[in-house]
């Protein structure tokens, strides 16, 4: 990535009784996301979280996702189209409000 990108995080919360299919995922999903937004998505990451700071504690995060733009426009431009088939599809894979975040690359 470089500086200046745009970076979209989806963040879904570990927790009790909390679900996340990540074959789903990463081979239904995030495919769809990419064939919606097109060429607005540089690059995509998909983190799967294994544990915590402290040894043998659960992970913050069941996953992640991870989309990156050339500029706040170019994400908003191709998501917002595509924001209510995106959305409808989370109960397919996952129980878990997502987090997000939108970030600048800085290095």
């Amino acid at each position: 990535m470089k500086k200046g990108m745009i970076k979209v995080s989806v963040l879904y919360p570990n927790g009790e009784g909390k679900k996340f299919d990540m074959d789903y995922y990463c081979n239904q999903h995030v495919p769809m996301v990419g064939g919606l937004l097109g060429d607005a998505v540089k690059s995509a990451t998909v983190e799967k979280g294994l544990g915590g700071a402290v040894p043998d504690s659960p992970a913050t995060y069941a996953a992640m996702g991870n989309l990156y733009f050339d500029s706040l426009d170019s994400f908003q431009n191709s998501f917002g189209p595509n924001a209510e088939e995106i959305m409808a599809d989370l109960p397919n894979f996952t129980n878990i409000e997502p987090v997000v975040q939108i970030s600048e690359v800085m290095i």
